[in-house]
C-alpha cells in the first residue's frame, strides 16, 4: 500500500533539523526500497525548510504510521504535524522515474484536501510531462476520497496549482519543493 506523508516544520527548528539531518537521512535508508518520492518543501524564499515529504509503499496504515512518527525529526520535536494518508500512484513510478530528472526547472508539491464525490482520479491533461508524482489521498481502508497530491515541475505555482481542479478542494496547497535525499 501506498502513503502519502508530509511533515510540516515547527516554526524555529532549522537548527535542530540541521543538526539531525544525519539521523533523518540514516532513518530513511532503511526505507530505501520503499520510497516512491522524498524531499523537503521550502518558503518562498527558496532556501527555509517549510517541511518534508515521503511517499512510500509499506505493508498497511499501521507501518505508515510508525514510518511518519518513529522519524528522528519528529521524535525530536522538529515538526508540528504530520498527515499521513493513503496514496494511489497514478504515475506506476518513482521520482527516480521522472524524465526531466532530478534537477532543474521549478519544482512544487501541490497538495488539494477535499470530500465528497472524488476529484482528479486521473492524469490531467496535458499528461504527464511535468508530473513527478500523482495520486488520490486516501482513507486507511482506501474506500474514501480525502484529497489529491503532486510533484510537479512547473514554471511557477500557479501552473503547479492548475494540475488540480480547485473547485473541487476546500483547499489547495502549493509549496516549493526539491528532490531529497544524501547530497
Amino acid at each position: 500500500m501506498e502513503f502519502f506523508c508530509y511533515h510540516r516544520d515547527r516554526p524555529g527548528s532549522l537548527t535542530l533539523r540541521e543538526k539531525l539531518t544525519e539521523d533523518h537521512w540514516s532513518y530513511m535508508d532503511q526505507y530505501a526500497e520503499e520510497l516512491i518520492a522524498r524531499g523537503p518543501t521550502f518558503a518562498a524564499d527558496g532556501e527555509t525548510p517549510t517541511g518534508s515529504v515521503h511517499i512510500v509503499d509499506l505493508p498497511d496504515a499501521a507501518a505508515a504510521r510508525a514510518f511518519a512518527f518513529d522519524e528522528p525529526n519528529y521524535q525530536a520535536g522538529a515538526y508540528r504535524d504530520v498527515l499521513v494518508r493513503r496514496w494511489r500512484n497514478t504515475l506506476g513510478r518513482t521520482m527516480w522515474d521522472f524524465p526531466g530528472g532530478a534537477s532543474g526547472g521549478n519544482r512544487y508539491l501541490v497538495i488539494g484536501l477535499g470530500s465528497g464525490q472524488a476529484a482528479d482520479l486521473d492524469v490531467p491533461p496535458p499528461g504527464r510531462d511535468g508530473l513527478i508524482a500523482y495520486g488520490p489521498l486516501l482513507s486507511d481502508d482506501g474506500s474514501l476520497w480525502l484529497g489529491t497530491a503532486a510533484l510537479v515541475m512547473a514554471p511557477d505555482p500557479a501552473t503547479a496549482r492548475a494540475v488540480l481542479t480547485p473547485e473541487r478542494y476546500a483547499d489547495v496547497e502549493v509549496h516549493d519543493w526539491e528532490f531529497g535525499g544524501r547530497r
